[in-house]
């Protein structure tokens, strides 16, 4: 049978990380439709609420600890994404984008995971790497080109260049998803003691992208997968 060149790879480099994974195909991508805003509704109330009862606070350190590493320490602007996220929520300012990128927020906001997007037509291929950033490298991560160091920080790096493409803190602007994606890969981080967590995470994004964005969807997890 011949080799698919277009099938997604995707390459764990990182002891003591699970990485659940989720590849769109197809994506039809617009303004969120009222049921997924609905769902997205109520992930932001129950995130407030947990936040009043200060039942995040275990899930937070364990996803600080796994991007402490080296010279990064997840603290300030450096903190991960999910955490973001909770702040908008609990000020009353979360965002809602398109279908995709809700889709995004909403699982994060409900696992506090850190998750990446990817369009995967921008990274220019369909081989990925996940490791920690290298001395020197560096990303633009907004239009106005402010630029994440990324340095220690785990990382997504588009292969066979090696160039860094997403984090769990900020994604490059470069391969960001917008409206006329049409293939996006999702990654989500997590340490190893969450990777049903995660595999959970991604199972749940690609119902909701098969459901909302009429995707063709796959996905999975890699890393260890302990039993409960």
């Amino acid at each position: 049978m011949a080799e698919d060149m277009d099938a997604l790879s995707l390459e764990l480099a990182e002891q003591g990380v699970a990485v659940g994974w989720v590849e769109a195909r197809e994506c039809l991508v617009t303004v969120s439709p009222a049921p997924l805003l609905s769902q997205l509704d109520l992930a932001v109330a129950q995130a407030v609420e947990g936040e009043a009862r200060s039942a995040n606070g275990a899930r937070k350190a364990a996803v600080r600890d796994l991007l402490r590493f080296g010279a990064y320490k997840p603290t300030g602007r450096a903190k991960p994404a999910s955490e973001y996220l909770l702040r908008e929520a609990v000020e009353g300012r979360f965002p809602r984008i398109n279908i995709l990128a809700d889709i995004n927020n909403l699982v994060s906001l409900e696992t506090l995971l850190p998750i990446s997007l990817v369009d995967v037509d921008a990274a220019g291929g369909c081989a990925f790497r996940v490791r920690r950033g290298r001395e020197g490298e560096s990303y633009a991560f907004n239009p106005s080109g402010q630029v994440i160091d990324l340095r220690d920080l785990l990382l997504v790096a588009r292969l066979p260049s090696d160039l860094p493409c997403a984090s769990p803190v900020k994604d490059s602007q470069a391969t960001k998803t917008h409206a006329g994606t049409r293939r996006a890969m999702g990654i989500i981080y997590a340490p190893n003691a969450l990777a049903a967590e995660a595999k959970a995470a991604a199972g749940r994004m690609a119902e909701l992208m098969a459901r909302f964005a009429a995707a063709e969807v796959s996905w999975g997890i890699l890393g260890e997968e302990r039993e409960p």
